[in-house]
């Protein structure tokens, strides 16, 4: 007989350790428990749920093939025992046993293992607030959650709502609930934009822009004070700096890891509670493992311990446990943090660092962004991607990749190449420039958008011109009374002919154009320009230059990114 194992938690990484375990180690004795009646579900799922992409709760957990993933499913079909609504109260190390209530009968047990592993999860951040105890105020972790909140959707008993948290999962309910259901939705983030952390202020406003533009309001450096209600239901949601009317709020304002089952077992846990762990998954135990939410781990970019509760990395973190446990050495050396989103008609995609985040870091960090066409300008159908790259300044390191567009697979297919070099080598410009690409004009550009941005980068820190983001310049045109800036619109002469009719201070110079009117610039004055993408602009830039006009800055991204972050020539 083989050793006897047991898992603690069945969501993620739990089942995909004990499965390949089996696989590798058939004779293993595995035992897994979990205090909850569905296990092994795609918690990233649930907000599709609710929003009616995913039918029925159950289809969260089901296999590829339409087979649900029941106790039965895994003794049948994978060897190994389950044991739901059964929780894991102590683990006592030295005489390597497990004790466990069951939460229906109130029957204790205690069970031996020769190796244990913690896939213990997180839980939600509490909505500790006045209020938090109403009717229909809900986290979106639990499938529980998920049917009560999609019950009230299709009963039409929800008109407004509030997400309270503008991170990943509050995001995909707002949509969720606007789109689908037509409820009218509040989103209340308390840091100063949404995505905080995994997105630029540029890209961050494009994410607001479009949650707006399709009736979601948005209230950032907001802190929500107090919940009231009506009839034992939350009614109203009362911020810092106003009242929002509500009949469903959904906290969503992060993780805690469940790492408590740990520190009382005497393992080493960080001081906000995640399990610490090697590269082999191991905890300070070397017959205890732990992997998913619950854990630390480090981040290959800052080479600092980090946190990163994603599905996706606890079922890759599964598999090297599930080997380790048959006697493998499998590593895992770290994250990069690679992640996806998407809202309205943008998607949203990023590895590594924001420029914001590596200079709270200590990396001297500038983003550069562009926007460009995902295929061949002469092919019928494309669509605007937006690249930003993170870099440091002197050693031209690359940090982090941000993108949107509204084709979420052309997007991910630029971000998914960096996030491969991070996690293996620190990649520069010049290996983002030269970076191989597939080339067909129905995939792509024969210079690829993300070899655009690399050039891009490359401009910027040779200092062969000075760069605006879209909301700097923005804010130059707002106070354009106040700041003696001369702008410039190096876009086709008709369309910047069309503006400058309404505003004469816009001054129509098209690129073909500025090579004979490059007198008409000051020389006294700063200059601004934009132009659609920024390509022209960059253009124009090294034409003034080479008539001695050099205080000159474009624009990051152009109009494209000055209309998608919400900008308004008025």
């Amino acid at each position: 007989m083989g050793q006897k194992i047991i898992v603690v938690g069945g969501v993620a990484l739990g089942p995909k350790a004990a499965c390949r375990c089996m696989r590798l180690a058939p004779d293993s004795e595995i035992t897994l428990f979990d205090e909850n009646s569905l296990i092994s579900y795609g918690g990233c799922g649930i907000p599709f749920f609710v929003g009616g992409d995913v039918d029925n709760v159950k289809e969260l957990c089901s296999t590829p093939y339409q087979t649900l993933r029941d106790p039965s499913y895994f003794r049948d079909m994978k060897g190994f025992e389950v044991k739901t609504n059964t929780r894991v109260t102590a683990v006592d190390r030295k005489a390597k046993t497990v004790s466990t209530k069951n939460l229906l009968t109130g029957e204790e047990a205690t069970y031996p293992y020769d190796k244990l592993v913690l896939a213990t999860g997180a839980r939600p951040r509490p909505a500790d607030v006045p209020g938090a105890e109403l009717k229909n105020v809900f986290t979106l972790t639990k499938l529980e959650a998920a049917d009560a909140i999609r019950h009230l959707m299709e009963g039409r008993k929800v008109d407004s709502a509030v997400v309270v948290g503008g991170g990943f999962i509050g995001l995909e309910a707002a949509v969720a609930m606007a789109d689908q259901w037509g409820v009218k939705v509040s989103v209340v983030e308390m840091m100063d934009q949404v995505l905080p952390g995994v997105l630029s202020k540029t890209l961050s406003d494009m994410a607001r822009h479009d949650l707006e533009s399709n009736d979601v309001s948005v209230f950032t450096g907001e802190k929500v004070l107090r919940m009231e209600g009506a009839d034992g239901k939350v009614a109203k949601v009362v911020t810092d700096k106003r009242e929002i009317e509500a009949q469903l709020v959904i906290y969503s304002t992060g993780f805690l890891p469940n790492g408590q089952l740990a520190k009382d077992a005497g393992l080493e846990v960080t001081s906000r509670g995640a399990i610490v762990v090697n590269e082999y998954m191991q905890t300070s135990d070397p017959d205890i493992y732990a992997g998913g939410d619950c854990c630390s781990i480090k981040n290959l970019i800052t080479n600092e311990q980090g946190y990163l509760p994603l599905g996706s990395m606890a079922n890759r973190q599964g598999r090297v446990i599930g080997t380790n446990l048959a006697g493998g050495s499998a590593t895992f050396k770290g994250y990069v943090g690679t992640w996806a989103v998407k809202l309205f008609k943008k998607a949203f995609c990023g590895v590594g660092m924001t420029p914001e985040m590596a200079r709270r870091s200590g990396f001297d960090a500038i983003g550069v962004l562009v926007e460009q066409l995902d295929k061949a300008h002469f092919y019928p159908q494309h669509d605007i991607t937006a690249l930003e790259l993170v870099v440091e300044k002197g050693t031209k390191r690359v940090l982090g990749l941000q993108g949107s567009s509204a084709n979420p697979d052309a997007l991910k297919a630029r971000i998914d190449p960096v996030a491969a070099l991070l996690q293996h080598i620190k990649p520069t410009v010049e290996d983002i420039s030269t970076l191989e690409a597939a080339y067909a004009p129905p995939f792509a550009a024969a210079m690829d958008v993300i070899n655009a941005v690399g050039n891009a980068a490359e401009n910027v820190l040779e200092g062969r011109c000075q760069v605006l983001t879209a909301g700097e310049f923005a804010e130059l045109w707002k106070n354009r009374d106040k700041n003696n800036y001369f702008f410039i619109d190096a876009r086709p002469q008709k369309a910047g002919d069309a503006v400058q009719a309404k505003h004469p201070d816009w001054h129509a110079i098209s690129l073909e154009a500025i090579h004979t009117r490059w007198k008409e610039v000051p020389t006294d004055r700063p200059v601004a320009i934009i132009c659609n993408t920024g390509l022209r602009s960059y253009d124009a830039v090294l034409c003034l230059a080479r008539h001695g006009i050099t205080n000159v800055k474009h624009t990051m991204g152009g109009m494209q990114a000055f209309l998608a972050t919400g900008g308004e020539v008025k």
